[in-house]
């Protein structure tokens, strides 16, 4: 009987225990959540999908989403070492952004300033035109490109971002030549496309689904076909080895402590593992990915290395 009552006893500890081990990895406080790109892109997005998820898990605590848009992210990344490092300040970071505007040089930040504690989804390249464009599959945008070069216009997110270097490997690895317009972010970019005002965009597949009744998408950078764009072609089918895309994260200013990183480290841990989470990332085409402090050191070598060769292979920061 006494062990019986032992074990019950156990149990409700347990119970107990539970709710507020999470309770223990909230915050304290309102989290901070700046973002580098303007609303209505991707990364607000995903941020506005975080913020639902936290408030769920965290009820006392209300996110709140600031915008500092600029320069392709750079002017936010440039100065977030310049926040409080109190562990409620994140800032959303991307890859392979970070790596690639400093190899410019035209940014006030090099890639070892940026401190991210956990990169949470990857989406990847996709080549869409408006749904109005004549171009209904990618045999007639090449075509196209190729009766006129430099007179198709490619929308993109930022300069020296993830959508630069896809333009810039379309046209190389299809032997054609398009003009690159840069945009603040995929916000302000989709008024163009959606708008029919420029011929297409390099952008990822999330705006392809996104807006699946605004554009077309024509090709994915994919190993196989997302299943919520089964009709659209991988480059891979096309002849090019291409699979390839953006990783998205949070960040934290350079004087946030060890201990702090790694709690919200594992507060986006446990957000990503949420089954709403899960189903949010589904239905707007995010791959979820899981990197954080324990592997960041290595996952950034690794990325650097990466990006920095694709950065001399594709010419981006050399001069023209």
């Amino acid at each position: 009987m006494m062990q019986m009552i032992r074990s019950a006893a156990c149990l409700a500890v347990l119970a107990l225990a539970a709710p507020f081990a999470f309770a223990q990895a909230c915050p304290d406080r309102n989290v901070n959540y700046w973002q580098a790109f303007p609303p209505g892109g991707e990364s607000d997005l995903s941020a506005r999908h975080q913020q639902v998820v936290l408030k769920k898990k965290c009820p006392a605590i209300d996110t709140i989403i600031q915008y500092k848009a600029g320069a392709g992210g750079g002017l936010l990344w440039a100065q977030m070492n310049q926040l409080p490092g109190d562990g409620v300040t994140v800032v959303g970071v991307n890859l392979p952004h970070i790596v690639f505007q400093p190899i410019e040089g035209e940014v006030q930040y090099k890639t070892q300033d940026i401190t991210p504690v956990f990169w949470f989804h990857f989406t990847p390249d996709a080549l869409v035109v408006p749904e109005a464009s004549p171009h209904k599959t990618f045999k007639d945008f090449i075509d196209a490109a190729k009766k006129s070069p430099g007179k198709m216009n490619l929308g993109g997110s930022g300069l020296n971002s993830a959508n630069h270097a896809s333009h810039e490997r379309l046209d190389a690895a299809f032997g054609i030549k398009t003009t690159y317009i840069p945009y603040k972010g995929t916000g302000d970019m989709s008024l163009a496309v959606v708008g029919n005002q420029i011929d297409g965009a390099v952008t990822y597949t999330a705006f392809a689904i996104n807006n699946k009744t605004k554009v077309r998408a024509l090709a994915v950078a994919m190993e196989k076909r997302h299943p919520l764009l089964p009709d659209v072609p991988t480059f891979r089918e096309l002849g090019v080895d291409w699979v390839d895309g953006a990783y998205r994260g949070v960040g934290v200013p350079k004087s946030t402590p060890p201990e702090a990183r790694k709690r919200l480290s594992d507060l986006w841990a446990q957000l990503n593992s949420d089954p709403e989470m899960k189903e949010l990332a589904a239905k707007s085409g995010f791959e979820l990915v899981n990197v954080g402090v324990d592997q960041m050191d290595g996952f950034m070598k690794d990325k650097t290395k990466l990006y920095t060769e694709g950065a001399q292979r594709l010419g981006l920061g050399v001069k023209k």
